[in-house]
């Protein structure tokens, strides 16, 4: 199995620290306002990653954070708390909006088919080992206190940079960062900050009451239920140049050594070629597909049309196409489902093996979805449908995979022969006996077909 790592921008082959786990930290949603199909399309990653390992035979310990404080409206400290402005303008609690966001990003993830990690854990609840992180950065000499809050030394690691290719002498001279004279460097992040009486979220700490920076939550959380040597880390493509630069920094610095082996990102979706926002009108949820005639599992199969790494262009087009072919897949299968005639020139090992090899090609699921559509072309063979619900452990689409009881197909294989030898009433008494059961048997071109009532 070969995975693009972002850190070393080339593709490795996946050795895990354990050799049949795979620890697994995902970056999680921001849970101030409703979940759009951009945001989903990271988490479908994480999804389709998570079954990817799981078919290789790995066990899985995964993390994922719930960001319910300090994500500030920029990335790189600046302007106000995300929970705090939802706080605000719906005239609720910071918990409150926590809570409920949180809950409409589950029954999204389960609309969709996500099957979320092991560990969901919100930043709220891991105040205390938040505080125990910086404490030991300020112990270790990486990080210093000012009139706001608690930084990190940036020019105390030299690496930095690394992972979003900007070296620490280009990162100072080129930070968009508001000066402020108490920080060391510009671009100095903060790991804890130092609240105002006012300000609705805020905890005790060794440096007066605040509330931790959106980069550290990650870093602790991660620590915490993953240990110091974590496989994977997931996220966003945008979060390669500061969060996930931060967060290496703190791990690294925290525990002494590399902490993520493998980093993936995952690329934009576009509307219509062009950037999603508010001010355009084209921030789409699965609400919105659905008032449009689609189902969640129709922007699944669309997802699955591009690779992670690629940026996606969605249009209603290409939904309607994702629809109707996902439609007929499913046509298809159950006509492979239902066959009894068996193609002796299918050779079920070679598609199995060109599918395996599609996957663990850094998650080439296009490729995989074309090696499906391949196979379902092919004459009529139940074992297809076999191999498709095999397959169909990535893709997890709602197939009709109810089983037909041995005896039904034993009933109807003498019915088929009984026919063959124009043997009609013999042929009727077994369709009359399958009825009774509860199927139904109805010739095809390709043979005949069971289905239940």
């Amino acid at each position: 199995m070969k995975l693009f790592n972002s850190l070393t921008r080339t593709k490795e082959e996946f050795i895990p620290y354990d050799s049949n786990k795979v620890k697994m930290y995902t970056c999680g949603p921001t849970v101030y306002s409703y979940p759009h199909i951009g945001n989903m399309r990271a988490y479908l990653f994480m999804d389709a990653l998570r079954r990817v390992l799981k078919y290789n035979g790995y066990e899985i310990e995964g993390v994922m954070n719930i960001t319910d404080v300090g994500h500030l409206t920029s990335d790189a400290d600046e302007g106000e708390d995300k929970m705090l402005l939802a706080s605000k303008k719906e005239k609720k609690s910071p918990w409150e909006i926590a809570e409920y966001y949180t809950n409409i990003f589950m029954q999204e993830a389960k609309r969709l088919n996500i099957s979320l990690p092991e560990h969901i854990c919100p930043a709220t609840t891991v105040i205390p080992e938040i505080i125990v992180f910086v404490k030991t950065l300020i112990e270790k000499g990486y990080a210093y206190e000012t009139s706001k809050g608690i930084y990190f030394d940036i020019a105390t690691f030299p690496s930095y940079g690394k992972l979003g290719g900007m070296a620490i002498s280009n990162k100072l001279a080129g930070a968009r960062i508001d000066i402020d004279e108490e920080k060391r460097h510009p671009a100095d992040f903060a790991l804890w900050i130092k609240a105002p009486k006012e300000h609705i979220m805020q905890w005790d700490s060794p440096w007066g009451k605040g509330y931790p920076g959106w980069h550290i939550e990650c870093s602790a959380i991660g620590m915490k239920y993953l240990g110091d040597h974590i496989d994977i880390h997931t996220g966003g493509v945008d979060h390669k140049t500061v969060h996930h630069e931060n967060e290496i920094a703190q791990d690294d610095s925290f525990a002494g050594h590399q902490v993520v082996k493998n980093w993936l990102h995952v690329e934009f979706l576009q509307i219509d070629s062009g950037k999603m926002g508010k001010s355009l009108g084209n921030v789409y949820t699965l609400n919105d597909l659905e008032e449009k005639g689609f189902e969640p599992e129709d922007y699944r199969y669309f997802f699955f049309t591009t690779h992670y790494s690629k940026q996606q262009n969605f249009t209603w087009e290409a939904m309607e196409s994702a629809k109707n072919a996902l439609k007929s897949l499913k046509a298809i299968a159950k006509e492979h489902k239902n066959s009894v005639i068996e193609n002796k020139k299918l050779k079920i090992e070679e598609i199995e093996a060109d599918f395996t090899e599609a996957i663990n090609d850094d998650l080439n699921l296009p490729k995989a979805l074309g090696i499906v559509w391949t196979m379902l072309r092919l004459p009529r063979d139940r074992r297809i449908y076999e191999l498709l619900l095999k397959f169909n452990k990535i893709f997890d689409f709602e197939l009709e995979n109810e089983i037909i009881p041995t005896e039904i197909q034993i009933m109807a294989k003498e019915r088929w022969e009984a026919k063959e030898a124009k043997d009609y009433a013999k042929a009727d008494e077994y369709r009359n006996k399958i009825l009774q059961q509860g199927f139904t048997v109805k010739d095809t071109k390709e043979g005949y077909e069971i289905t239940k009532n």
